[in-house]
């Protein structure tokens, strides 16, 4: 293998930035040429490929988004569109790729080698840290910071006027920024999608606390809770204690998306970047990179994509004794 390329796909993850530059350098340092692929599936489709050096990726592993941008591609779902994109990285002379992304740039990976047998090695670019074959993700260290600065200043105002807050923070599929950022931030509940939390049980819980004089409580919402959104379970909720809780809402959005990557992000997408690019010279094809108990593994995409990542009971449980 002698060219490979590098491209970022779906949602973006602080990290990402330093694990292109991991890839970019890993490559030049093993003796390979790297391209860049813009705007992931649709710029290999539209073929925005181009050569990267050392020098392209210079002064970029502090910051946050992709400087190779991100896209989610309707066009390579379709025969025709993996066809255009097989085209033109065959016309660029590139032997394999390195796909940094989640769930859904991985099952399009799988999809493209089962059809043209390019192979591809992926790095867990996703703040969720929802893959299965690696400890953490590109990106979540980070998110969770972010969520925890938020959860810390609104504690203040909730402390200042007595007053419950339901905080809700990403996760569609998985609760691992709400259970951590929950634990972090003193949350007296967390409500992830991988268990049901009663919302007699979260009624029950604020009015105990508020029977005990507690100044305020901090109430932490993944977005994906099968109760709904944080705005849907707080009117639940105000039906049943309007009269004795002063109940807000925030939403933090896509806050905890961009910004600077922590030192854990940037180290971590190092790492796997590297270790994408020593895969691809061994012959792997068809995984992901990943760090489990800080050693690199390689899981097939078939399984980061089939096979679940739970939330360890001891952290929901620990929500519960921290609570008192």
């Amino acid at each position: 293998m002698k060219r490979i390329a590098v491209f970022t796909s779906g949602g973006d993850a602080p990290g990402m930035n330093a694990c292109i530059r991991a890839v970019v350098r890993g490559a030049i340092y093993h003796g390979l040429e790297v391209y860049g692929i813009r705007r992931g599936y649709s710029g290999m489709i539209a073929g925005d490929i181009f050569p990267m050096t050392s020098q392209s990726v210079s002064n970029i592993v502090q910051r946050g988004g992709t400087t190779l941008k991100s896209a989610r591609s309707k066009e390579f779902m379709t025969p025709e569109g993996r066809k255009k994109a097989y085209e033109n990285l065959m016309n660029a002379g590139i032997e394999g790729l390195v796909a940094i992304g989640g769930n859904g740039t991985f099952t399009g990976a799988e999809v493209f080698f089962n059809e043209y047998e390019i192979p591809t090695v992926g790095c867990p670019g996703t703040i969720d840290n929802d893959l299965y074959g690696t400890d953490y993700t590109i990106g979540f260290d980070t998110a969770v910071n972010t969520a925890l600065e938020a959860i810390d200043k609104i504690r203040d105002t909730a402390d200042s006027h007595d007053r419950v807050f339901f905080i809700e923070v990403m996760g569609r599929d998985s609760g691992y920024i709400a259970i951590q950022s929950g634990i972090g931030g003193g949350a007296e509940i967390v409500m992830v999608p991988e268990t049901h939390t009663p919302l007699k049980k979260v009624v029950s819980t604020l009015k105990d606390g508020w029977t005990r004089s507690k100044s305020s409580s901090i109430v932490v919402v993944a977005e994906g809770d099968e109760e709904g959104h944080a705005t849907d379970i707080a009117e639940k909720i105000k039906s049943q204690v309007a009269d004795k809780l002063d109940i807000r809402v925030t939403t933090l959005g896509h806050i905890q998306r961009g910004g600077t990557p922590t030192a854990y992000d940037r180290i971590l997408a190092s790492r796997l970047g590297v270790g994408a690019v020593e895969g691809l010279i061994k012959g792997y094809k068809n995984v992901m990179a990943g760090i489990v108990n800080n050693e690199m593994v390689y899981t097939p995409f078939i399984d980061t994509i089939k096979k679940p990542k739970p939330i360890h009971d001891d952290l929901l449980r620990m929500v519960h004794i921290l609570s008192l």
